[in-house]
């Protein structure tokens, strides 16, 4: 006589699923029990499929670490009822002999087993709207990194060529259409033929095509019903401008998931790394684990507000009479500015200067 299948309603299984392109490490863990670990096509489907087939009826919880995949994964577990959690490689604990024999398995028990401990701490899930926002302008700015290192390869083949640019184009940072028609007219290179800067010219001026499409499109988004009072808001502040106030808005999106000022200045990197022992406390940099595209921000904006708002520039003032240097001094101003804007958005109140 066959014997009735098992149910495991009311139990849950903890899922720890190291994600790569084309296939996932899983190690399923129950409440009690040894992990059990097994390779798969990478596919929501075939999981959910796997673990229907071995424990009917529970409840799914799964782990993977923040990667190339970014939330796709997310939101194809949780198409199929399987709860997920999203963490940093950075926060899940582990030991001196896993980070030595590291393996999709090893990692993948890790995590399951870190879940099963109440040991994981997710990081924030962004609505899918959201992500074309946030990922329109990360666009803009690399197609900024990339103009300037195609201006630069221009100026290095110059140089390499023996040309000397004239002084009057020399002193502009900007690349007139006066300059490039003198790049197209009038240089000589040392060979006969000159494809190489015909090519590099063409790559600068497609660029800057494509950076003044993205620019509108970025400065479009103000419009939008999510960003447009917080837009308003983040721009009464002195030093943020159109394009920073755009990219604060779709980097952080809900504020409400910062839970005090301190929560919201190290997510920006501005908190600076702790280390101390029975009595002594030291302080070193900047944490490494905020966001590379806001911290950076945050300190060109607090260079112009130091020029428009009293309070910002005596406090700037202040540290530098303390000793401090003046790239110290400025990213104390940016934490006091961080503060600011976490007001702002807080409220939707539009800032008023100390000087006002």
């Amino acid at each position: 006589m066959q014997s009735k299948a098992i149910s495991f309603k009311g139990q849950k299984v903890f899922i720890g699923i190291d994600v790569h392109k084309k296939t996932w490490s899983v190690t399923t863990l129950l409440e009690v029990g040894m992990p059990k670990t097994h390779s798969q096509k990478a596919s929501a489907k075939e999981l959910f499929d796997f673990l229907n087939r071995h424990y009917p009826e529970a409840e799914y919880h799964a782990v993977y670490e923040a990667g190339f995949s970014g939330f796709s994964t997310y939101y194809a577990l949780k198409e199929f009822g399987i709860e997920c959690t999203v963490v940093n490689a950075a926060d899940v604990p582990t030991t001196q002999y896993e980070s030595v024999m590291k393996s999709d398995p090893i990692d993948s028990d890790k995590m399951a087993r870190a879940l099963r401990a109440g040991m994981i701490k997710g990081i924030y899930i962004r609505e899918k709207d959201n992500l074309d926002d946030r990922g329109l302008v990360r666009l803009r700015k690399s197609i900024q990194q990339d103009l300037t290192r195609y201006k630069n390869r221009v100026k290095h083949l110059l140089h390499a060529n023996g040309v000397a640019i004239p002084e009057l184009f020399d002193r502009s940072p900007n690349w007139s259409k006066a300059f490039i028609n003198w790049l197209r007219d009038d240089v000589v290179l040392l060979s006969s033929t000159r494809a190489s800067l015909d090519m590099l010219i063409e790559q600068v001026e497609s660029l800057r095509q494509n950076l003044l499409t993205v620019t509108k499109k970025v400065r479009n988004l103000r419009l939008k019903d999510e960003y447009a009072e917080k837009y308003d808001a983040l721009t009464s502040i002195p030093g943020i401008g159109p394009i920073c106030a755009i990219t604060l808005l779709t980097e952080i999106y809900d504020i409400k998931r910062f839970r005090n000022e301190r929560q919201f200045a190290s997510y920006l990197g501005l908190v600076p790394t702790c280390h101390s022992s029975g009595e002594k406390a030291s302080f070193g940099e900047m944490t490494f684990r905020g966001n590379k595209h806001l911290g950076p921000l945050l300190i060109e904006a607090s260079w112009v507000a130091i020029h428009w708002d009293d309070a910002l520039s005596v406090a700037f003032t202040n540290y530098r009479r303390k000793g401090l240097m003046p790239q110290e001094s400025i990213i104390r101003v940016a934490r006091k500015l961080s503060n600011i804007i976490f007001s702002m958005l807080k409220t939707g109140n539009h800032y008023v200067p100390a000087n006002a």
